[in-house]
């Protein structure tokens, strides 16, 4: 397993060490600054597996690394990055997350994954693009917000209206990206479920 698939790999690992840290409070056994401080650690990892995304797909292009391996992979750690992040922002509860947007991703997630597994049935692999790359990139920008949030640096409740408002545009706009991406998919790979008859 070369470098890039093993950061890929790593990033798995790293949302489900977030997810126990975040969920620390449940056990009782932490006193109040012991737990903002496990939270904090959380958020960092959090950070740090984002990131991985864009690093393993450079070094993966930049030292001639590309593997189906990785063209597989990279796009699952993503989603599981991404509905892990966002249905623990959902039940955080520290500011307004509706559960029709992390539907519309997680359904996104599984259209595109179902027509990943129809093209590896018929011996091809569908790599991340760029209009996917940018869907990852604002649902990162929105789930860094909610972190903010969660380790209370702001609070929701005393930001300004038109801030309220920016945030609930910003959903809106990573809605659309989401699904724009994922249609997108489906038109590039039309031929894999079209009738050819």
């Amino acid at each position: 397993m070369n470098l890039p698939n093993k950061i890929t790999v790593a990033r798995i690992v790293m949302v489900f060490i977030f997810l126990a840290l975040a969920n620390v409070e449940k056990l009782n056994i932490f006193q109040e600054q012991q737990v903002y401080i496990i939270h904090f650690t959380a958020y960092i990892i959090a950070i740090i597996a984002g990131l991985s995304d864009i690093l393993d797909g450079y070094l993966a292009r930049k030292l001639n690394m590309v593997t189906d391996f990785g063209k597989l992979m990279d796009p699952l750690a993503d989603k599981i990055y991404i509905v892990v992040m966002f249905i623990t922002a959902v039940e955080i509860e520290v500011i307004p997350m509706p559960a029709w947007i992390v539907i519309i991703i997680i359904s996104r997630e599984f259209l595109v994954t179902g027509l990943r597994m129809l093209a590896a049935s018929k011996g091809e692999v569908i790599a991340a693009d760029k209009f996917g790359k940018l869907k990852t990139l604002t649902q990162m920008i929105i789930l860094v917000i909610c972190g903010l949030l969660w380790l209370g640096v702001f609070e929701y409740k005393t930001l300004p209206v038109f801030l309220k408002y920016l945030w609930h545009g910003s959903l809106w706009i990573t809605a659309i990206i989401t699904v724009s991406s994922g249609i997108g998919y489906f038109i590039k790979g039309r031929h894999l479920y079209k009738d050819s008859k």
